[in-house]
């Protein structure tokens, strides 16, 4: 598999077989992510691998805070800007139609949403949860580094058999994940990942999320016809 194959292959797997990872692929795809680049090589990310027990153990503890009806932990960080405009909230609306589409959930089952979107922790069946943290000193920039180690990672993942779905969702329950992970207080959670081998039978696996066209996104100036 070549770089372009695995870009235009890699998704947000939503739905996982139940087959274990072996460590040691973690490790070979973990050790070369490792290279990916960063400001003044900072390297900023601090990365928690979890399955079996431990994994379990985790879902547990927010499944429960879910089933009791606790809402989550105040935010470190808004995933979403809070008065999102056009073309983005579309997009974002967009991606909702696709995966609801897919599995068969109309927009008005507002019960089956919220119970699929439980499934985020669960990670998806995944036998592997992957969580990224940030000290909290570092700035915008550094979280642009988050984003391009998190990037090479689920490309090395792919091109390793693996699938993956880097979930943000996570950082809604920071508190209950730092139970199980127990982080030093000066790491923040930024998100969670979801690593294992894809269900290619699941209605949630059966879609790949549009991108805008080129020229909506990119301006090319100073080149000849």
């Amino acid at each position: 598999m070549d770089v372009r194959e695995a870009v235009l292959t890699r998704r947000s797997t939503r739905a996982f077989l139940d087959k274990p990872v072996q460590r040691e692929a973690l490790e070979r795809v973990l050790e070369t992510a490792l290279r990916a680049p960063s400001g003044g090589n900072l390297q900023p990310w601090h990365i928690h691998v979890l399955t079996g027990e431990p994994l379990d153990r985790l879902r547990s503890v927010v499944l429960n805070r879910l089933n009791e009806g606790a809402g989550g932990d105040a935010p470190d960080y808004a995933v979403y800007p809070p008065k999102l405009s056009a073309p983005y909230r579309d997009r974002r609306f967009r991606l909702g139609e696709q995966l609801y589409g897919a599995l068969n959930i109309p927009r008005e089952n507002k019960t089956d949403r919220l119970r699929w979107f439980a499934r985020n922790y669960e990670l998806f069946g995944a036998p592997v949860g992957l969580f990224c943290y940030v000290d909290r000193q570092m700035g915008a920039a550094q979280w642009s580094d988050l984003g391009m180690f998190l990037q090479t990672l689920m490309l090395l993942l792919e091109e390793e058999g693996l699938a993956s779905c880097a979930q943000e969702a996570w950082s809604i329950y920071h508190r209950s994940v730092a139970e199980v992970i127990k982080p030093p207080d000066e790491h923040m959670l930024f998100c969670g990942m979801a690593i294992g081998y894809a269900d290619t039978a699941d209605p949630a696996n059966a879609f790949m999320a549009e991108r805008a066209p080129l020229s909506e996104i990119v301006q090319f100036d100073g080149f000849t016809p």
